[in-house]
């Protein structure tokens, strides 16, 4: 998840937002009226890129495909317009029936965790996120330390969270059939300027 602003905005429908939206130079989410504007520290642009190109390759030739920050997704339940960092479609793009550009049948959603938005994102955000049909698995990647936190979502239709501070460790998406190894996702320099090595860096530059 990218930085947030949290100062007081103007009220403003649904439809002011979208229209906004269209030619505005900075992405903003929308959630009960208010407009947030999206930012991203260096950190944040990186780590999210890693994550990004390491599903690109693993899901390359199945029915799922990843997507970066640009996609934007609607909750029909509760109303929020969202930019997860990465998100993961399998099969054809379902758009909602009130903005053709904003996905609904997301399968996983990746955000990349902040101090000021963590709790956010692990709370009141994700319960919005569960609301999605669609949605198996959400994976919270922190920026200052070597950890990843996974939830599932179970056959009886609650969640179940694995985590881990071992960067040998690998987490598995089996609702797309792809996996990150936790060192190259936290890695602090892009995976394409490290791909001539053998062997997965440490989240220090490599």
């Amino acid at each position: 998840m990218v930085l947030m602003s949290t100062q007081p905005k103007a009220l403003i429908t649904e439809a002011q937002y979208l229209e906004i939206e269209k030619s505005s130079e900075v992405r903003n989410e929308f959630f009960q009226r208010e407009m947030f504007p999206m930012e991203a520290s260096i950190s944040h642009t990186v780590i999210n890129g890693n994550v990004f190109v390491i599903l690109t390759r693993e899901l390359a030739g199945s029915e799922c495909r990843p997507f970066t920050t640009g996609l934007r997704i609607r909750v029909a339940a509760t109303g929020l317009y969202a930019y997860p960092d990465v998100v993961v479609v399998c099969g054809k793009p379902e758009v909602s029936d009130r903005d053709k550009d904003s996905v609904i049948n997301p399968s996983v959603l990746v955000e990349i965790l902040s101090p000021t938005t963590e709790n956010y994102d692990r709370g009141r955000k994700f319960v919005q996120y569960r609301s999605i049909p669609s949605f198996r698995e959400y994976l919270l990647f922190a920026q200052d330390r070597m950890h990843v936190e996974h939830h599932v979502r179970q056959a009886d239709g609650g969640w179940l969270l694995h985590e881990t501070s071992d960067g040998d460790a690998t987490v598995y998406l089996k609702s797309v059939g792809g996996a990150i190894h936790v060192a190259r996702g936290l890695r602090r320099r892009s995976v394409l300027s490290c791909a001539s090595r053998l062997t997965p860096a440490p989240v220090d530059p490599c």
